[in-house]
Protein backbone atom coordinates (compact mmCIF):
# COMPACT_ATOMS: atom_id res chain seq x y z
CA UNK A 1 0.00 0.00 0.00
CA UNK A 2 1.30 3.44 -0.91
CA UNK A 3 1.28 5.86 2.00
CA UNK A 4 -0.68 9.06 1.53
CA UNK A 5 -0.78 11.98 3.93
CA UNK A 6 -4.49 12.68 3.55
CA UNK A 7 -4.46 14.92 6.61
CA UNK A 8 -1.71 17.01 5.03
CA UNK A 9 -3.73 17.24 1.83
CA UNK A 10 -6.78 18.37 3.76
CA UNK A 11 -4.82 20.98 5.69
CA UNK A 12 -3.45 22.37 2.44
CA UNK A 13 -6.93 22.65 0.95
CA UNK A 14 -8.20 24.22 4.16
CA UNK A 15 -5.35 26.73 4.20
CA UNK A 16 -6.10 27.71 0.62
CA UNK A 17 -9.79 28.15 1.44
CA UNK A 18 -9.03 30.33 4.47
CA UNK A 19 -6.76 32.58 2.36
CA UNK A 20 -9.56 33.03 -0.16
CA UNK A 21 -12.12 33.64 2.59
CA UNK A 22 -10.23 35.36 5.43
CA UNK A 23 -13.43 36.59 7.08
CA UNK A 24 -15.57 33.59 6.39
CA UNK A 25 -15.90 32.27 9.95
CA UNK A 26 -15.01 33.23 13.48
CA UNK A 27 -12.54 31.05 15.38
CA UNK A 28 -15.42 29.42 17.26
CA UNK A 29 -17.30 28.76 14.03
CA UNK A 30 -14.21 27.16 12.50
CA UNK A 31 -14.17 24.67 15.38
CA UNK A 32 -17.63 23.52 14.32
CA UNK A 33 -17.07 23.71 10.56
CA UNK A 34 -13.71 21.95 10.20
CA UNK A 35 -14.91 18.47 11.30
CA UNK A 36 -17.70 18.50 8.71
CA UNK A 37 -15.27 19.72 6.05
CA UNK A 38 -12.86 16.92 7.00
CA UNK A 39 -15.64 14.35 6.69
CA UNK A 40 -16.59 15.76 3.27
CA UNK A 41 -12.96 15.60 2.16
CA UNK A 42 -13.04 11.86 2.85
CA UNK A 43 -15.54 11.49 -0.02
CA UNK A 44 -13.72 13.88 -2.36
CA UNK A 45 -11.80 12.39 -5.29
CA UNK A 46 -8.08 13.21 -5.13
CA UNK A 47 -7.05 13.75 -8.77
CA UNK A 48 -3.51 12.45 -8.29
CA UNK A 49 -4.88 9.20 -6.87
CA UNK A 50 -8.16 8.85 -8.73
CA UNK A 51 -10.03 7.87 -5.58
CA UNK A 52 -11.45 9.40 -2.46
CA UNK A 53 -9.59 8.75 0.82
CA UNK A 54 -12.45 6.52 1.97
CA UNK A 55 -12.46 4.58 -1.31
CA UNK A 56 -8.72 4.10 -1.14
CA UNK A 57 -8.92 2.32 2.21
CA UNK A 58 -12.17 0.51 1.42
CA UNK A 59 -10.36 -1.32 -1.38
CA UNK A 60 -7.65 -2.64 0.96
CA UNK A 61 -8.02 -6.02 2.63
CA UNK A 62 -7.76 -6.41 6.40
CA UNK A 63 -4.07 -7.30 6.44
CA UNK A 64 -3.22 -4.39 4.16
CA UNK A 65 -5.00 -1.92 6.41
CA UNK A 66 -3.09 -3.06 9.49
CA UNK A 67 0.26 -3.19 7.71
CA UNK A 68 -0.50 0.24 6.30
CA UNK A 69 -1.13 1.56 9.80
CA UNK A 70 2.22 0.20 10.96
CA UNK A 71 3.96 1.70 7.93
CA UNK A 72 2.41 5.11 8.58
CA UNK A 73 3.65 5.02 12.16
CA UNK A 74 7.11 3.71 11.29
CA UNK A 75 7.67 6.27 8.54
CA UNK A 76 6.20 9.22 10.42
CA UNK A 77 3.35 9.71 7.95
CA UNK A 78 0.28 11.09 9.79
CA UNK A 79 -2.43 8.48 10.39
CA UNK A 80 -5.73 9.87 9.14
CA UNK A 81 -9.15 9.25 10.61
CA UNK A 82 -10.08 7.72 7.28
CA UNK A 83 -7.62 4.88 7.87
CA UNK A 84 -8.66 4.46 11.51
CA UNK A 85 -12.35 4.41 10.57
CA UNK A 86 -11.70 1.81 7.90
CA UNK A 87 -9.93 -0.43 10.41
CA UNK A 88 -12.62 0.00 13.05
CA UNK A 89 -15.36 -0.86 10.57
CA UNK A 90 -13.77 -4.27 9.87
CA UNK A 91 -13.72 -5.50 13.51
CA UNK A 92 -10.26 -6.99 13.03
CA UNK A 93 -9.07 -6.76 16.63
CA UNK A 94 -7.10 -10.00 16.35
CA UNK A 95 -4.88 -8.52 13.63
CA UNK A 96 -4.17 -5.48 15.80
CA UNK A 97 -3.02 -7.42 18.86
CA UNK A 98 0.65 -7.63 17.73
CA UNK A 99 0.81 -3.82 17.81
CA UNK A 100 0.36 -3.98 21.59
CA UNK A 101 3.91 -5.35 21.73
CA UNK A 102 5.28 -2.64 19.45
CA UNK A 103 6.37 0.96 19.83
CA UNK A 104 4.62 3.49 22.06
CA UNK A 105 2.77 4.90 19.05
CA UNK A 106 1.72 1.44 17.88
CA UNK A 107 0.45 0.62 21.35
CA UNK A 108 -1.47 3.90 21.52
CA UNK A 109 -3.20 3.35 18.19
CA UNK A 110 -3.92 -0.29 18.96
CA UNK A 111 -5.51 0.57 22.31
CA UNK A 112 -7.82 3.10 20.69
CA UNK A 113 -8.74 0.83 17.79
CA UNK A 114 -9.21 -2.39 19.77
CA UNK A 115 -10.96 -0.90 22.77
CA UNK A 116 -12.70 -3.12 25.29
CA UNK A 117 -12.14 -6.60 23.90
CA UNK A 118 -11.93 -10.03 25.54
CA UNK A 119 -9.31 -11.22 23.06
CA UNK A 120 -6.98 -8.44 24.18
CA UNK A 121 -7.19 -9.20 27.92
CA UNK A 122 -3.85 -11.06 28.15
CA UNK A 123 -2.06 -8.17 26.45
CA UNK A 124 -3.85 -5.56 28.52
CA UNK A 125 -2.92 -7.33 31.74
CA UNK A 126 0.66 -7.59 30.53
CA UNK A 127 0.81 -3.88 29.73
CA UNK A 128 -0.63 -3.06 33.15
CA UNK A 129 2.47 -4.53 34.74
CA UNK A 130 5.08 -3.94 32.03
CA UNK A 131 4.40 -0.46 30.65
CA UNK A 132 6.03 2.63 32.12
CA UNK A 133 3.43 4.82 30.46
CA UNK A 134 0.75 5.83 32.96
CA UNK A 135 -1.71 6.75 30.22
CA UNK A 136 -1.32 3.29 28.69
CA UNK A 137 -1.87 1.64 32.06
CA UNK A 138 -4.94 3.75 32.81
CA UNK A 139 -6.44 2.92 29.43
CA UNK A 140 -5.77 -0.78 29.93
CA UNK A 141 -7.38 -0.87 33.35
CA UNK A 142 -10.47 0.88 31.99
CA UNK A 143 -10.85 -1.84 29.36
CA UNK A 144 -10.02 -4.70 31.71
CA UNK A 145 -12.64 -3.60 34.24
CA UNK A 146 -15.32 -4.62 31.72
CA UNK A 147 -14.05 -8.20 32.10
CA UNK A 148 -13.16 -8.16 35.79
CA UNK A 149 -14.60 -11.62 36.51
CA UNK A 150 -12.53 -13.16 33.72
CA UNK A 151 -9.23 -11.79 35.09
CA UNK A 152 -10.10 -12.07 38.78
CA UNK A 153 -7.67 -14.87 39.59
CA UNK A 154 -4.78 -13.13 37.85
CA UNK A 155 -5.61 -9.85 39.59
CA UNK A 156 -5.70 -11.59 42.97
CA UNK A 157 -2.35 -13.21 42.28
CA UNK A 158 -0.81 -9.92 41.15
CA UNK A 159 -2.06 -8.14 44.25
CA UNK A 160 -0.71 -10.90 46.47
CA UNK A 161 2.75 -10.33 45.01
CA UNK A 162 2.54 -6.53 45.13
CA UNK A 163 2.26 -6.11 41.36
CA UNK A 164 0.45 -2.84 40.60
CA UNK A 165 -1.79 -3.30 43.68
CA UNK A 166 -3.94 -0.20 43.12
CA UNK A 167 -4.82 -1.22 39.58
CA UNK A 168 -5.61 -4.73 40.78
CA UNK A 169 -7.94 -3.38 43.47
CA UNK A 170 -9.71 -1.25 40.88
CA UNK A 171 -10.23 -4.28 38.66
CA UNK A 172 -11.38 -6.52 41.50
CA UNK A 173 -13.88 -3.91 42.66
CA UNK A 174 -15.71 -4.40 39.34
CA UNK A 175 -16.22 -8.15 39.80
CA UNK A 176 -19.90 -9.05 39.66
CA UNK A 177 -19.68 -12.61 40.98
CA UNK A 178 -19.47 -12.42 44.79
CA UNK A 179 -16.22 -13.77 46.18
CA UNK A 180 -15.23 -13.57 49.85
CA UNK A 181 -11.58 -13.25 48.88
CA UNK A 182 -12.32 -10.12 46.91
CA UNK A 183 -14.54 -8.62 49.61
CA UNK A 184 -12.00 -9.32 52.36
CA UNK A 185 -9.20 -7.86 50.28
CA UNK A 186 -11.14 -4.67 49.50
CA UNK A 187 -12.05 -4.24 53.18
CA UNK A 188 -8.47 -4.79 54.32
CA UNK A 189 -7.17 -2.36 51.70
CA UNK A 190 -9.71 0.23 52.83
CA UNK A 191 -8.91 -0.15 56.53
CA UNK A 192 -5.18 0.19 55.92
CA UNK A 193 -5.52 3.09 53.47
CA UNK A 194 -3.60 6.28 54.04
CA UNK A 195 -3.35 8.92 51.33
CA UNK A 196 -5.52 6.86 48.96
CA UNK A 197 -8.51 6.56 51.30
CA UNK A 198 -10.93 8.15 48.83
CA UNK A 199 -9.96 5.69 46.12
CA UNK A 200 -10.28 2.69 48.43
CA UNK A 201 -13.75 3.90 49.49
CA UNK A 202 -14.76 4.18 45.83
CA UNK A 203 -13.74 0.54 45.32
CA UNK A 204 -16.16 -0.53 48.04
CA UNK A 205 -18.90 1.53 46.44
CA UNK A 206 -18.18 -0.05 43.06
CA UNK A 207 -18.16 -3.59 44.46
CA UNK A 208 -21.61 -2.99 45.90
CA UNK A 209 -21.56 -5.24 48.97
CA UNK A 210 -23.57 -3.56 51.74
CA UNK A 211 -21.54 -5.43 54.37
CA UNK A 212 -18.94 -2.71 53.85
CA UNK A 213 -21.26 -0.10 55.41
CA UNK A 214 -20.10 -0.53 59.04
CA UNK A 215 -16.48 0.00 57.99
CA UNK A 216 -17.37 3.11 56.02
CA UNK A 217 -19.53 4.48 58.86
CA UNK A 218 -16.72 3.93 61.33
CA UNK A 219 -14.18 5.72 59.16
CA UNK A 220 -16.37 8.70 58.33
CA UNK A 221 -16.59 9.48 62.05
CA UNK A 222 -12.83 10.00 62.16
CA UNK A 223 -12.27 13.66 63.01
CA UNK A 224 -8.94 13.69 61.18
CA UNK A 225 -10.21 12.86 57.70
CA UNK A 226 -10.07 15.54 55.01
CA UNK A 227 -13.12 17.09 53.41
CA UNK A 228 -12.34 15.33 50.12
CA UNK A 229 -12.18 11.94 51.88
CA UNK A 230 -15.38 12.76 53.78
CA UNK A 231 -17.20 13.43 50.52
CA UNK A 232 -16.03 10.15 48.98
CA UNK A 233 -16.92 8.20 52.10
CA UNK A 234 -20.38 9.74 52.16
CA UNK A 235 -20.87 8.88 48.51
CA UNK A 236 -19.81 5.26 49.14
CA UNK A 237 -22.19 5.00 52.08
CA UNK A 238 -25.10 6.28 50.01
CA UNK A 239 -24.14 4.03 47.07
CA UNK A 240 -24.51 1.04 49.37
CA UNK A 241 -27.91 2.16 50.66
CA UNK A 242 -26.81 3.93 53.83
CA UNK A 243 -27.11 7.53 54.99
CA UNK A 244 -24.91 9.93 56.91
CA UNK A 245 -26.43 13.26 57.96
CA UNK A 246 -24.24 14.36 60.83
CA UNK A 247 -22.99 17.95 60.53
CA UNK A 248 -19.21 18.25 60.34
CA UNK A 249 -16.89 21.23 60.59
CA UNK A 250 -14.29 21.39 57.82
CA UNK A 251 -13.64 25.13 58.03
CA UNK A 252 -9.92 24.50 58.56
CA UNK A 253 -9.64 22.24 55.50
CA UNK A 254 -7.96 24.08 52.58
CA UNK A 255 -9.89 22.06 49.99
CA UNK A 256 -13.17 22.93 51.70
CA UNK A 257 -12.24 26.60 51.73
CA UNK A 258 -11.27 26.48 48.05
CA UNK A 259 -14.64 25.04 47.05
CA UNK A 260 -16.50 27.43 49.35
CA UNK A 261 -14.69 30.40 47.83
CA UNK A 262 -15.98 29.32 44.41
CA UNK A 263 -19.54 29.07 45.66
CA UNK A 264 -19.82 25.33 45.04
CA UNK A 265 -20.27 24.10 48.58
CA UNK A 266 -23.26 22.10 49.72
CA UNK A 267 -25.02 22.23 46.36
CA UNK A 268 -27.08 19.11 45.71
CA UNK A 269 -28.02 19.13 42.03
CA UNK A 270 -30.00 15.92 42.45
CA UNK A 271 -32.20 16.99 45.38
CA UNK A 272 -35.28 17.54 43.17
CA UNK A 273 -34.87 14.36 41.17
CA UNK A 274 -37.02 11.47 42.38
Amino acid sequence: MKLYDFDGMFEQKLSEYIKRNPRGYTEKQWEDVIPSMYAKFGDTVIKSIGKTPNQYYAEQNDEELVSGLRAHIKNGVPVSEYLCNAIESRHIEELLLPLLSGSEDEISYALNLIGSCAAALPEYMRLLTASDNEEVRNTCVDYVKDFADEVKEQALENYKHGVQPEYMLEILSRCTARDERVFDLLIKAFRTADENLSMRASYLAAYGDERALPYLMEKIEDEDISYADFQELKFAIEALGGTYDKERDFSSDPYYELIKSHGAIDIDIFKDIK
